[in-house]
């Protein structure tokens, strides 16, 4: 029951990412789905599906929250330059959150799209999340994908 539920909202988690939901709650919505895939695969059972989008929803809040425009732009360019395992960081001058981004190496997504993971490991209040996030080439820019 709870497994047809989770494929349910994962199914429709695209159709509520619409323009009146905040970064913070489309970063959470990935962030668990992620989790709870991650949580399946590593646990195998519904306790670890359970706890892995708890994990990852908190996760994703606080990325897609957090994350200003010069951050997203400082990330953008991340995929479009670091070579592969190599880390990036910087701090944001106005709020002074840290981030830590290691992109993974490219690849084809099912349509085509050129796309990249980076682990992301973001201190803000002092305090570290780690996290990742997928991005894909769209009309020649990198667009993280919810």
């Amino acid at each position: 029951m709870v497994k047809r539920y989770l494929l349910l909202c994962l199914m429709l988690s695209p159709l509520l990412l619409t323009s009146c939901v905040t970064k913070g709650q489309t970063g959470a919505l990935g962030g668990a789905a992620g989790g709870a895939v991650l949580g399946q695969v590593i646990g195998g059972d519904t306790k670890g599906t359970l706890i892995g989008a708890a994990v990852g929803g908190l996760l994703g809040y606080i990325v897609g929250n957090e994350m200003d425009k010069s951050d997203h732009d400082q990330l953008s360019q991340v995929y479009e330059t670091t070579p592969s395992r190599q880390t990036t960081q910087w701090v944001n001058p106005d709020n002074g959150h840290r981030y830590a981004v290691t992109p993974l190496p490219s690849y084809q997504d099912r349509s085509g799209r050129n796309c990249r993971e980076a682990e992301i490991l973001a201190t803000i209040d002092g305090k570290a999340e780690k996290t990742k996030a997928i991005a894909c080439r769209e009309d020649g820019r990198w667009v993280i994908q919810p």
